[in-house]
């Protein structure tokens, strides 16, 4: 059943919140994650094969942990977005956000009328019926936050207008794709990358609406503390895992 998003209320505070995308579709990581301290995680549906069920466990494990459950569609998809939203995900996550049409969308599918035209459904969400549907429509337009991903040239040149579209409560850059569509592919800290990033989190600030920063180097979690970013993804769960395995091994006692 729906609860405040403590994520909202930590963006509006303008404290420091750190997030781990789930790339291993697994209740218990998400728990993990919860246990460990991270504030949010990202269940990815666009790069990992997740079925509906095992979704929604990992949404109930977050909810469990105490952590903000986040879902990232495979794209400005309404179904997609419904299906997230309805097993209980606290916000979405919308990749390749290109222009304000797309960014429309995904406010539009995530908003009960009069703020959109998500579809109306109970189950778990509503508490199978002890919250009643009306209130919980309205708990839900309050509460879901909704994130765009900025990947490409075009969503970069578009940013003032994809911000200008009320209910977009977040931006989360997206370097490597963006790093392909600028033409220098897998160079996530190439000049021109690095300079459309920092030209989308300016003009976030400058339009008062967060900006989730990924730290990738050494130095980059502070130059964006200095900035005035308080969001952070830091990485995702797999590689994070498989890094801290091969440490594990390649420090054993004797090796």
């Amino acid at each position: 059943m729906l609860r405040a998003n403590p994520l909202l209320q930590a963006l509006a505070d303008g404290r420091a919140i750190h997030g781990v995308l789930n790339a291993m579709p697994s209740a218990l990581m998400v728990e993990m994650a919860g246990y460990a301290g991270y504030d949010f995680v990202i269940l990815d549906m666009e790069h990992v094969c997740v079925n509906p069920e095992t979704l929604e466990h990992m949404v109930r494990a977050a909810e469990c942990a105490g952590i903000t459950p986040l879902v990232r569609v495979p794209g400005p998809d309404e179904g997609a977005i419904l299906r997230a939203l309805d097993c209980g995900a606290m916000g979405i996550v919308v990749p390749r956000v290109r222009g304000r049409a797309d960014a429309e969308l995904a406010v539009a599918a995530s908003r009960y009328c009069p703020l959109g035209r998500r579809g109306v459904s109970g189950g778990r969400t509503t508490g199978f019926g002890r919250l009643p549907l009306a209130q919980y429509m309205e708990q839900a337009n309050r509460n879901v936050l909704v994130v765009a991903m900025i990947e490409d040239r075009d969503g970069a040149d578009a940013i003032d207008d994809i911000l200008a579209v009320p209910g977009i409560g977040m931006v989360l850059e997206g370097a490597m794709d963006l790093s392909q569509s600028l033409g220098v592919p897998g160079q996530a800290q190439h000049p021109a990358v690095q300079e459309a990033i920092a030209a989308v989190a300016r003009a976030c600030r400058a339009r008062g609406v967060p900006y989730c920063a990924m730290p990738r180097v050494a130095g980059q979690y502070a130059m964006w503390r200095e900035r005035g970013v308080h969001a952070f993804l830091l990485g995702d769960d797999r590689g994070i895992a498989f890094r801290a395995l091969k440490a594990h091994r390649d420090n054993a006692p004797g090796n």
